[in-house]
């Protein structure tokens, strides 16, 4: 059974170009041997990630994701079972937020820079899902 979660987190300091390479790099390696796929998105001290998989290798990576000291606010926004992936051409994609026409993300949000935890998870999920299919999510696949 296919699942999707959808979290948002803080980050536990500054977020730097060598920490989401670190995040990105950890996923790549972790994921393909879980059967995992999804997406990270950032923009500033915010993180918003989408995992799909199996049930069970889903929510164990997720409750990693919990315990990890990079993260703290991690709030689940969203988590369903599904019949088919979104993001299967990614181990983990990646988005930076502040890189994404601004039009685009007021579609969503009130704001041009959408914060995770006032916006419902439907929206986001939508948000993701449009990035997807405008190909605005770059990384490399398994």
């Amino acid at each position: 059974m296919l699942v999707r979660l959808l979290y948002a987190s803080r980050s536990a300091g500054a977020v730097t170009q060598q920490i989401i390479d670190s995040i990105l790099q950890e996923s790549r390696t972790y994921n393909p041997a879980h059967g995992i796929t999804g997406v990270l998105c950032h923009c500033g001290e915010s993180y918003m990630q989408a995992l799909e998989g199996g049930r069970e290798e889903v929510n164990a990576l997720y409750m990693k994701i919990v315990r990890d000291t990079r993260h703290r606010d991690v709030t689940l926004l969203h988590y369903a079972e599904v019949p088919e992936r979104h993001f299967a051409s990614w181990t983990m994609g990646q988005v930076n937020l502040a890189k994404v026409n601004p039009s685009l993300l007021l579609k969503y949000s009130d704001k041009p820079m959408p914060d995770p935890y006032t916006v419902p998870g439907r929206a986001s999920m939508a948000l993701l899902e449009e990035l997807v299919a405008n190909a605005q999510i770059i990384g490399r696949a398994g």
